[in-house]
């Protein structure tokens, strides 16, 4: 008993360490990017451009919050169409999804680890793109998001906002600031860190896990949290509205996957749930801001999210399979996934925006 519960500890230490990692390096892209974030999607001038600066804006500071609320803001200013801004916040729903590769690399001199933690956060991106493939051709044609969050929005109008405060991001805020105080604000070093400390929770993470494992952790997930579908969907979207952040409740399940305590068809729909999640609090916020604007964007990222999970619920094995493919590559290159970040979340972006 006193080893279950020194390893329990442990395991609470380590994903403290881990949020506090995670959130550290949004902050720390925050100092390096943000700037650069407002300005380029200031200039949009397309829908077709608007998603691919969503990808690269996302991809820079790593939160899909901070793109949103850069978009709802330059709407509600009418700096920016809400035609325009709707697929922005497609392309974030991609970017948002980088944190959990860079995550998933932690495991990889574990060859057998690497590929499942692969697999596990490729999974997520696979998603976002292929809802994007199929919906965005419709809403570039008919605005059918723009009209159905107006609809929606103009229902709530008048509505009082609600305020949730991220009980993990209260937590982890004292050692955060201490870090920002301590280094300066440096962005340099503050990242180093934030990978300093992902590397070391990654290596002891998989271990204690699994130790874990022998006194039924596994079975628990299984048969309470993860038991069906819609129960893992709906533990994403109430987790991730809690914590307020997608990035870390995807990115927590990829050690966890590593570890081989969950599977594919377990972490799909929890990830389609955190999509959901994500979106809760946007809208309550939006509602006390008074501009029906905000309010409307913060719809039309709610609604986006419910089409691509009603087409990709009986759908599911597609991104389920690429996730599976992609990750068995890893097999003749471990350097794949470090590949596939750079040229989808960097490169392509940056040349469809220098084109466009």
């Amino acid at each position: 008993m006193r080893s279950i519960i020194l390893k329990i500890l442990l395991l609470l230490i380590l994903l403290y360490l881990f949020f506090y990692s995670i959130i550290l390096l949004g902050v720390a892209l925050e100092y390096f990017g943000k700037n650069f974030v407002e300005k380029i999607i200031s200039a949009t001038n397309n829908p077709f451009t608007g998603l691919f600066i969503g990808i690269l804006s996302t991809s820079i500071i790593q939160s899909s919050s901070t793109t949103t609320s850069i978009v709802v803001a330059l709407v509600g200013s009418n700096f920016l169409s809400l035609n325009n801004a709707i697929p922005i916040i497609m392309g974030a729903n991609i970017g948002t999804s980088i944190t959990n590769i860079i995550i998933s690399l932690g495991h990889i001199s574990r060859r057998v680890e690497y590929r499942r933690a692969t697999a596990a956060a490729v999974i997520h991106d696979f998603f976002n793109t292929l809802v994007v493939i199929v919906i965005f051709p419709i809403q570039y044609y008919t605005n059918f998001l723009g009209k159905s969050a107006q609809f929606t929005a103009n229902i709530f109008e008048g509505m009082g906002g609600m305020k949730f405060t991220s009980p993990i991001k209260s937590i982890v805020t004292p050692l955060t600031s201490l870090t920002i105080k301590v280094t300066g604000g440096s962005g340099t070093i503050m990242v180093l860190i934030a990978f300093i400390c992902i590397y070391f929770v990654l290596r002891y993470f998989s271990k204690t896990v699994k130790s874990l494992i022998v006194y039924k952790v596994g079975v628990f997930f299984n048969q309470y949290i993860f038991r069906t579908y819609f129960l893992s969907l709906l533990f994403g979207m109430i987790f991730t509205a809690i914590v307020q952040s997608s990035s870390i409740t995807t990115s927590l399940i990829v050690p966890l996957a590593g570890a081989g305590v969950l599977t594919l068809s377990q972490i799909y729909p929890y990830t389609l749930g955190a999509n959901i999640g994500t979106t809760i609090t946007a809208i309550l916020a939006s509602f006390s801001t008074g501009n029906i604007s905000a309010v409307t964007i913060a719809f039309a990222h709610l609604l986006y999210n419910i089409f691509g999970i009603i087409i990709f619920t009986p759908l599911k094995n597609i991104p389920i399979f690429l996730a599976s493919k992609f990750s068995a590559l890893i097999e003749k290159n471990r350097a794949i996934p470090i590949i596939y970040v750079i040229i989808t979340f960097f490169i392509i972006p940056i040349i469809f925006i220098y084109i466009t």
